[in-house]
């Protein structure tokens, strides 16, 4: 690690308020408060309370040089998830994005401020929230790096599709199965990311990458390539610790961790789709009744998908098969509410993970050395999960992005879990997944990259 003295350099992190992308910024500004540099953590009222309830994974004291400003801006629609939408796009969320908008005023006056105190003012933002940072080319001592909060194969295979053009290395086979980007966005939404691209084309010095080499190289290689003069990339990931912080002494154990603890070893499939996804009820019953048919053991999220704030309004009641929570108690766990998910994939009970591959959730289960069945909703997911089942070979595909409009079978359910679980073909998975963990916890970025990054804005 960087040894720094005579502190002339502070660090504000800018996040979008969508938890996937709050959960990243947050365990960054973990590891960079280790080098000692202050480091203030900005965003809405609301989004802060949300990131701090749900953090979990490392010591809240760890951070005690992290100071938070929370800022208030005018109030905006929260609308209810729709779980028959023609896409599962959060389209109830962009409400919440747009208004970011009013993030500017705040903290173009906290970046005046801290320029004034500090020789350099080093501001780390979320990609999709750069127009924030308008006033910032006016300050001479700030410079602006941007957090891309997806995979390097995702972007990679962004760039191309933009540019309209085959990847630059015609051998590489797994960027040319990509399907077509329809229904990973809505327009609104796509409108919202081209005008957050032309600010970040404004003010970008560089980018940080929640991955590491170990687990992407290749890719991250190619955006490398595809960078201007001067424009510098560190992939400091994973960001959450692989090894937790273990908070047993000091409260009591999710009623996860403790049925997890009456298992077999690499016993139990964990299914979660994230904070973003809201599945429709025939979509519900078909899960349900395809882990019920894989007969192994699971632990099921449950619940809706966030809204724009989180402690308003009431979220709807799931309906499962009659009696089904009953018929499946001895082997299976239904939760409706938050679980700590880093606990539940580091435990040694859980042999694989259901998932939408949110990078966050992509990069959790890869850092514990837990294989994927990968049933991607909406966004960079369906690319994701290309990289788990195709490149790194640790999951299975339960949903090929060609056919999203279909609605997943319960055999198909069952076949994948089964595939997985108990199979010799799981059984590699697994190990694929142990030892690719032991690679990236023992060479991963967010020791050399973050040490390099950390040498480059103290210069």
């Amino acid at each position: 690690m960087v040894k720094l003295s005579n502190v002339e350099v502070v660090v504000v992190m800018i996040p979008l308020p969508a938890q996937g992308h709050l959960n990243q910024l947050l365990h960054l500004s973990r590891l960079i408060s280790a080098y000692h540099l202050p480091l203030h953590f900005t965003g809405t009222t609301t989004h802060l309370c949300q990131a701090k309830n749900r953090v979990q994974g490392w010591d809240p004291l760890s951070t005690s040089n992290v100071k938070f400003h929370e800022f208030s801006i005018p109030s905006y629609e929260t609308p209810p998830p729709n779980p028959n939408s023609t896409t599962k796009f959060p389209s109830h969320l962009m409400p919440s994005l747009l208004a970011t908008c009013h993030l500017r005023h705040p903290i173009s006056s906290l970046l005046h401020e801290l320029s004034r105190n500090y020789r350099r003012v080093i501001v780390i933002y979320d990609s999709l929230i750069a127009w924030v940072l308008q006033d910032a080319l006016s300050i001479p001592n700030v410079e602006c790096y941007s957090f891309r909060s997806i995979s390097g194969f995702t972007i990679y295979s962004f760039i191309c599709d933009a540019a309209g053009r085959l990847p630059a290395d015609a051998e590489n086979e797994f960027l040319e199965k990509i399907s077509s980007m329809e229904g990973c966005f809505t327009s609104e939404f796509a409108e919202f990311s081209r005008v957050q691209t032309e600010f970040r084309e404004m003010v970008n010095s560089g980018d940080l990458y929640n991955s590491c080499y170990e687990i992407e190289g290749f890719y991250l290689d190619l955006l490398a390539k595809e960078k201007s003069a001067g424009n510098k990339q560190w992939a400091v990931g994973p960001l959450n610790p692989p090894k937790l912080f273990d908070k047993r002494d000091s409260r009591k154990p999710h009623k996860c961790i403790k049925w997890l603890d009456e298992q077999e070893p690499n016993s139990v499939i964990f299914v979660s789709f994230g904070t973003t996804t809201t599945l429709s009820d025939e979509e519900i019953k078909e899960l349900a009744i395809g882990l019920e048919k894989s007969e192994k053991k699971f632990i099921w999220v449950l619940r809706e998908a966030d809204k724009g704030d989180i402690f308003t309004g009431e979220s709807r009641e799931v309906e499962l098969p009659e009696g089904y929570e009953e018929k499946v108690e001895k082997r299976g766990l239904i939760v409706k509410d938050w679980v700590p998910q880093l606990e539940i994939l580091r435990h040694e009970s859980t042999g694989g993970f259901m998932s939408h591959c949110g990078w966050n959730s992509c990069m959790e289960s890869i850092s514990m050395g837990v294989p994927i069945v990968a049933w991607p909703m909406h966004s960079d997911q369906p690319r994701n999960a290309i990289l788990v089942t195709e490149v790194l070979k640790i999951g299975v595909e339960l949903k090929d992005w060609a056919m999203r409009d279909e609605l997943v079978s319960s055999d198909a359910v069952a076949e994948c879990v089964k595939r997985l679980m108990d199979s010799a073909e799981g059984d590699k998975m697994r190990q694929r997944a142990t030892e690719l963990s032991k690679s990236v916890v023992n060479g991963g970025g967010s020791g050399k990259e973050m040490d390099s990054f950390i040498a480059h804005i103290t210069r």
